[in-house]
């Protein structure tokens, strides 16, 4: 049924049948609805506003640009701008992991399509044009658009594209240790086992036909805030480089900052990737902003050959939303924002692990810094999870909501697996009084969710953190 005001509203919005709260302001890292409501925004979105709803300084760096300089600059033209360059060069004047270029554009989606037509054209002009393959894994997420949802093994947002998805990408799996690892196996023996997999797709395609492999390197919305066990990426990394393909590392959930570095590859040992995409965290959500950064190798390949960038977009590199970015990145460089998110990052993990870890519906906790996720399933010892049509982490990111809390779960069907998570990554503002105020609500939200599932809540804190299975507490639906 279809919410009165959504069928008024000449806005198409993507939920039709619950009517939205309309924000009509900001204030540090609450939103204030228009009932004067504050709502703690634990989630900043889809982990977008790291710096909060409220800040002055980009607000004048953002007026003071379109005073003072140019609002627009095509860049299909012979001209450059002052913004876009200082951005380019704060991210890459150190040239991290060799990667020393950077295309500017809209939304990560319209990155990963420019990674991918990037890494087909480095081909291109190395001679091997037949290079056009790409391996992506299944239940990842990397954008919306065609090409995007082309190398996504999201199931349920490629569902009714089928017809128009590419044929030239397979998917082999995600390092999901919390259902993927067997028993008796340790996470090196799981790293040879998905690593063994890989090569073995690699070998069954043709290495001279893989352009690719991309991955997000600290899993989002798909499987929810999840690393992969150590080792997987050295492993990974070896393979691309034994066959000379391209390592593209998605990072535009889980990167600039997140996961307590700059860039969350600097926590796998590796070298770093051959492309990589950023996003969200870019422009801390006051403007759409997003980039493609590409190693050195890339560039020369195409300076040599045909001597520019066979991609481009009407809004690329635009210069106020490279103004608006370099006014976040600088605050966030100033201010030691990701020391600050790694020290709070490990007070989110303690008290996720205290406070939320012993809820008997709790699965996993899983995450790095400020970038953390629960996964809830109907029985902890089996991992059974709950039917998607029950929708658990919906109706605890629902509940959390009614009490002020802002929480981002599982956006449809993603696979094989079904996973219940919600994501609680704060902006790098968060204090520690905010924490606290977080979990405090969460655990009311959970708790609350967990209602229609019958059990003794004294046996629980009885427990001293054990499973249910442990205790022997039954549920019934």
């Amino acid at each position: 049924m279809t919410d009165e005001f959504v069928d008024r509203s000449h806005i198409l919005h993507r939920t039709f049948s619950e009517r939205p709260s309309k924000i009509v302001g900001g204030d540090g890292i609450s939103l204030i609805l228009e009932n004067g409501k504050k709502v703690i925004d634990a989630c900043c979105g889809p982990s977008v506003s790291c710096l909060g709803h409220s800040q002055p300084e980009i607000f004048d760096a953002i007026a003071s640009h379109l005073k003072n300089d140019i609002a627009y600059v095509y860049s299909g033209s012979p001209y450059t701008n002052t913004a876009t360059e200082e951005l380019a060069n704060m991210l890459l004047a150190d040239k991290p992991g060799g990667l020393s270029k950077a295309i500017f554009v809209n939304s990560g989606s319209e990155a990963t399509d420019a990674a991918l037509k990037l890494a087909v054209q480095y081909w291109h002009e190395r001679g091997q044009p037949q290079r056009t393959h790409f391996i992506s894994r299944k239940q990842s997420y990397h954008g919306n658009t065609i090409g995007a949802l082309c190398v996504s093994g999201h199931a349920s947002r490629r569902e009714l594209y089928q017809d128009f998805l590419s044929s030239n990408v397979s998917f082999v799996d995600p390092c999901y240790a919390y259902r993927m690892k067997q028993e008796d196996e340790s996470d090196e023996k799981f790293v040879q086992r998905l690593s063994l997999q890989f090569e073995n797709e690699v070998l069954r395609v043709g290495p001279d036909r893989v352009a690719g492999f991309i991955a997000e390197t600290v899993s989002g919305t798909t499987l929810g805030c999840l690393p992969a066990v150590p080792g997987y990426f050295k492993a990974i990394r070896d393979i691309c480089d034994k066959y000379d393909i391209l390592l593209i590392l998605d990072e535009i959930i889980c990167g600039m900052g997140k996961t307590g570095t700059m860039h969350a590859w600097e926590q796998e040992g590796i070298r770093g990737p051959d492309i990589q995409t950023i996003g969200k965290a870019l422009g801390a959500g006051f403007v759409p902003l997003s980039g493609v950064l590409l190693h050195q190798k890339i560039f020369d390949a195409l300076s040599v050959g045909s001597g520019g960038l066979a991609h481009g977009h009407t809004f690329q590199a635009h210069p106020l939303a490279c103004a608006a970015a370099l006014a976040s990145q600088k605050i966030i460089k100033r201010d030691n924002l990701i020391e600050r998110v790694s020290q709070m990052g490990q007070k989110l993990e303690s008290l996720l692990y205290k406070e939320i870890g012993p809820r008997p519906l709790v699965g996993d906790i899983r995450g790095r810094s400020l970038f953390w996720a629960i996964e809830f399933v109907l029985d902890t010892k089996s991992k059974t999870a709950f039917s998607p049509e029950y929708n658990f982490c919906g109706k605890v990111v629902k509940n959390a909501l009614s009490l002020g809390l802002n929480l981002l779960g599982n956006l449809g069907h993603t696979g094989e697996y079904q996973v219940d998570h919600v994501l609680v990554c704060p902006p790098y503002i968060t204090t520690d009084a905010e924490l606290q105020d977080i979990i405090s609500l969460l655990k009311a939200a959970i708790l609350k969710t967990s209602q229609p599932f019958t059990y003794d809540e004294r046996l629980i804190e009885l427990s001293n953190g054990k499973t249910s299975a442990e205790i022997g507490v039954v549920y019934v639906s």
